[in-house]
């Protein structure tokens, strides 16, 4: 059998209230992105969505702390928490999105860093 790409972890197709589909273009942070993952992670309680950002800069790859969650091409990847996402905060402008990072803790951060 042949390799198609690297193995990432299974995904939902949906989030649990079904507003946000895997493979979705959505606007993040002001940025246009396409959403490559959605469901647990190791690094946060919840569900997470893996976003692929078409503009911009993001932090990764699709892989965290070594967790191969989604591929894309390296800096282009962010996760976001599910709940910030829904009730159109995929779609907020970037003072909102500024506002929403501002709660989240350090550690958090650092881990999505890579620091």
């Amino acid at each position: 059998a042949e390799v198609e790409g690297p193995t990432t972890l299974p995904s939902k197709a949906k989030t649990t209230d079904g507003s946000i589909s895997l493979g979705q273009p959505i606007t993040w942070n002001g940025k246009k992105a396409t959403v490559r993952y959605i469901g647990e992670v190791r690094f946060g309680k919840g569900e997470w969505v893996g976003i692929e950002l078409t503009d911009g800069k993001g932090m990764h790859d699709g892989n965290v702390l070594g967790m191969p969650y989604f591929v894309c091409p390296a800096g282009k990847g962010v996760f976001d928490q599910a709940v910030q996402l829904m009730g159109g905060a995929a779609s907020m402008t970037p003072a909102m999105a500024a506002s929403a990072a501002s709660h989240d803790s350090r550690a958090l951060k650092s881990l999505l860093l890579g620091l």
